[in-house]
């Protein structure tokens, strides 16, 4: 680890987020598989999914302010209080799980998981040295990375602890194993981290600066870029077009999942390589470079299981490597006081995009005449999104040039 990195507090907050990911990942496949027993169709339960993504907006919204004036400390501490909560009521509830209550429910884990998620990125402006903006490319993709990677270990564990606990059972144990975290982090978490001097402005974050804003819309046209596709569109056509096994559908997936948050914990060591300051123009190159897999995929308009193989790998790589370095740009950009309130506007309007990509896939996908189609309508979908995330870094170069580049 870096020289320039407060080792200890990111040791805790670290695996804090490790432990917190992990239940959210198994929490979601223990959702979707339990409610497809009790007979759900997979709109019904995609539309869970959207009620927890717009809670996603509004957290991260208010979660920075509460950050502003309490403390990261507190704001992390609270996301693994909620998401004890959600999962010790949906164990108790297990019996008479009825879709308004796993709605809600999943409301309060997608709460927790905002507060985690934006307390733990923001920590890491505080945890490396200012000068070391090597070391924050570095930390802020690892752990970005190994979240993602954890997030598909979980589908695993999450289909493992229903089939072996059955659904209350699991949901209580990773509540326990969540105190226990929860406890150490309690204790050992510095507390003025984050904590603005003076009460400032709930809704001035973008006047401070414009990069934060543009980088903000380039990440929701991203981000509903992927998930046009990949959210429903993709399990779909796999299931009823190639006839795989729901079992084999989410093993898929789930591989796909944990290979791209090793993409994004290794994307250090190619972004930046030549220039070494990373920024708008790099990453409208890699923004951009994402027509290639989506381009592939459309020339083959009825994709067999090898051509999306390939589509998926590259547009998996790709992708994590822009994710990687908007996860970097978002703290190199914010400053001071105001460094929690940007970043969480900024995973707001990522919250934002995955609403937006949930919902076309499910729209796209339903008015389309055959599952070919609508996989086709998805895919042209995400190349339209995409061409409008890469539009967004025009702007954010031009607000650039007027601010110091970001070093790494």
């Amino acid at each position: 680890m870096e020289s320039g990195i407060k080792k200890g507090p990111y040791a805790v907050v670290t695996l804090a987020y490790w432990a917190f990911t992990l239940t959210d990942g198994a929490l979601r496949m223990l959702v979707l598989l339990y409610l497809h027993q009790l007979g759900r169709s997979p709109l019904e339960i995609a539309g869970l999914f959207l009620f927890y993504e717009f809670f996603g907006v509004v957290t991260n919204l208010v979660g920075g302010g509460l950050a502003a004036r309490f403390g990261l400390r507190w704001t992390l501490i609270s996301g693994l209080v909620l998401q004890v909560l959600a999962l010790g009521a949906l164990g108790f509830l297990a019996e008479d799980l009825n879709l308004v209550w796993v709605m809600g429910l999943q409301s309060l884990s997608g709460v927790a998981k905002d507060l985690t998620k934006m307390s733990s990125k923001s920590f890491m402006k505080f945890l490396v040295h200012p000068e070391d903006s090597g070391g924050l490319l570095k930390v802020v993709s690892w752990l970005t990375g190994s979240k993602n990677t954890l997030k598909g270990v979980g589908f695993f564990v999450g289909g493992a602890l229903l089939g072996g606990l059955g659904f209350a059972w699991a949901c209580w144990a990773m509540a326990l194993t969540l105190v226990g975290i929860l406890a150490g982090a309690s204790w050992l978490l510095p507390k003025a981290y984050g904590k603005a001097a003076s009460k400032g402005s709930w809704t001035g974050w973008w006047t401070r600066d414009k990069r934060v804003l543009w980088l903000s819309l380039s990440r929701l046209a991203l981000f509903a870029a992927r998930d046009v596709w990949f959210v429903l569109a993709l399990p779909l056509y796999l299931t009823a077009q190639l006839g795989w096994s729901q079992g084999r559908v989410g093993g898929f997936l789930a591989l796909w999942v944990i290979g791209y948050g090793m993409v994004q914990a290794l994307a250090p060591g190619w972004i930046g390589r030549r220039s070494g300051r990373p920024g708008a123009l790099g990453l409208l190159a890699w923004t951009l470079a994402l027509w290639a897999p989506l381009g592939w995929l459309l020339v083959h308009t009825a994709p067999g299981a090898l051509e999306l193989g390939i589509g998926l790998g590259l547009f998996g790589i790709v992708f994590a490597t822009c994710s990687s370095l908007h996860s970097y740009l978002i703290l190199a950009y914010s400053h001071g006081d105001s460094v929690a309130q940007q970043v969480g506007a900024y995973y707001s309007a990522n919250a934002l995009g995955r609403f937006l990509g949930t919902f076309l896939s499910g729209w796209l996908y339903q008015h389309a005449a055959s599952h070919q189609e609508g996989m086709w309508q998805a895919l042209v979908g995400a190349g339209v999104l995409v061409s409008l995330a890469g539009l967004g870094c025009w702007p954010l170069w031009r607000c650039e040039r007027g601010h110091a580049a970001p070093k790494a």
